[in-house]
Formats: C-alpha cells, sequence, structure tokens
C-alpha cells in the first residue's frame, strides 16, 4: 500500500484521516476515545492547532483543521498518535504499531465543499450503523459544537465562523443542525471516497492552485472533475469496515 500523503499549504483547511493498524478496533473504548480527543485539546494548547471538527470512531479519526503556517499540524499529530499508542500499549502490555502507516490529508476549499466536508465527518458512525443521529455519539465535533462546553474545548469556533463566513455562535449551531438533518433526510450518508483519498477537492480552479503549489507531491497527479467537485487523487488508504456483530461493543 502506497504511503499516505501530508503535504501541508499555508492558509488551507485540511481533512485528516488516519486509521488503527491492520483495521484493528483499537479505538473500540471510550476511554481510549477521550483519551484521544484529551491529546488533540493538548495539541491546541501546545502548537496551536486550529482545530474544525474532528470524530474519533473505534478504528480511525476524521480531523478537520486549519493551517496557521507554523508547522503546526505534523507535531500535533506526533503527539496524539504517539501519546495514544504508548497509552495503549502499556496498558495491555502489547507490542507493536498502533496506527496503520502515516495519516492521509486532504486540502478542502472553503464554502460549499468545507461545508459538505463537515457533515461527511459528523455522519461517520451513522454510515457506519452504529448511532442513527451523530448527536447519539459522545466524541465528536458536532456535540462540541452545538453544546460547547465551557472547559477543554478543542475546536476553534471563533475560526470555523471565518471559514465557513457566518457571524454568530447561534448561526452556527442553527446552520449545522439545517446541514445534518438535510444529509439525513435526502439520505446522503453514504462513503465519499473524495474525502479521503484525494489531495484537494473543490472547484476547479482551487484545485489547481493546490495542485500547482504542492509541485513535486502532485505532479503526476491528474485532476479530475467528478459530478460538481474537482480533485486531485491519491492512491486511497481503505477505510472501510465492516462493523457487523461489534456494533453493541461500539456503542460503549
Amino acid at each position: 500500500m502506497p504511503r499516505a500523503n501530508r503535504h501541508f499549504l499555508p492558509g488551507h483547511v485540511w481533512h485528516i484521516t488516519h486509521r488503527c493498524h491492520k483495521r484493528e478496533f483499537l479505538l473500540k473504548f471510550a476511554r481510549d476515545r477521550r483519551l484521544w480527543r484529551y491529546w488533540l485539546y493538548e495539541a491546541r494548547k501546545r502548537y496551536g492547532l486550529c482545530v474544525l471538527n474532528y470524530i474519533v470512531t473505534s478504528n480511525h479519526i476524521h480531523l478537520l483543521v486549519r493551517d496557521q503556517g507554523r508547522g503546526e499540524i505534523a507535531p500535533a499529530m506526533q503527539l496524539i498518535a504517539g501519546r495514544i499508542g504508548q497509552a495503549f500499549n502499556q496498558r495491555k502490555g502489547r507490542k507493536g504499531a498502533f496506527w496503520e502507516d502515516r495519516y492521509h490529508a486532504t486540502a478542502v476549499e472553503t464554502g460549499e465543499h468545507l461545508t459538505r466536508c463537515l457533515v461527511y465527518i459528523d455522519l461517520n458512525m451513522v454510515r457506519a450503523g452504529v448511532v442513527a443521529h451523530p448527536s447519539e455519539w459522545e466524541l465528536s465535533g458536532y456535540r462540541e459544537i452545538q453544546s460547547p462546553p465551557d472547559r477543554y474545548r478543542t475546536i476553534d469556533q471563533q475560526a470555523l465562523l471565518e471559514v465557513l463566513e457566518i457571524r454568530t455562535a447561534e448561526e452556527l449551531r442553527r446552520s449545522h443542525r439545517q446541514w445534518v438533518e438535510e444529509a439525513l433526510r435526502s439520505g446522503r450518508v453514504g462513503r465519499d471516497e473524495l474525502w479521503t483519498e484525494a489531495l484537494a477537492v473543490g472547484s476547479l480552479s482551487y484545485v489547481k492552485r493546490v495542485h500547482d503549489a504542492l509541485g513535486v507531491g502532485a505532479r503526476k497527479r491528474a485532476i479530475e472533475v467528478v459530478d460538481d467537485r474537482a480533485c486531485v487523487r491519491e492512491a486511497p488508504p481503505d477505510y472501510t469496515a465492516d462493523y457487523g456483530p461489534k456494533i453493541g461493543v461500539l456503542r460503549r
């Protein structure tokens, strides 16, 4: 399997995906998922990681961030992944890799494309058949956006308002709920490989700019137009999983 890409450009929004080694359900217990979110919070404090959305599933994570141009993403991801793997292996007396390969990053154009990516992340566990609504999954940005905690916030609400061009927190919560409910009503909850297999997703002009800026990293990748989106494809890491009878365990 090719190594997942991790190119970053200042000012861009990136959808990051990272899965557990061999697609194992190493994050099946809530305590481990909560620990992942704790280290996400620490990464925001230590490195200034600008978090826009996230979800921690039982065998992979989705993270939406804005690159602040300080080289903060790579050390933040190293901190989170390293501490989670170390804690799990120590507790279980386990040796070996916790994460599969490197994380994958997709540049996402702001505006409508970012809105769709935000909702795609929110609906991850609905898509897996584990919950009926994203509000039912504890370790998610959906809950934090809808009910921001008084302490230990991981999402930068002001940055999210800016990239979505929304003026107030109340308008953000209302619009966010509407986007999710509309996707649920219309049945738009299926897997969309572009969000996890592309170098960039957005309008044709945006993807061309990213393609040129990435230089050698994207030179051999052709720009494609899929439905109403342009993209530069990357060789796919497989994030699908057969939850099947394990769904009961995953609800913990």
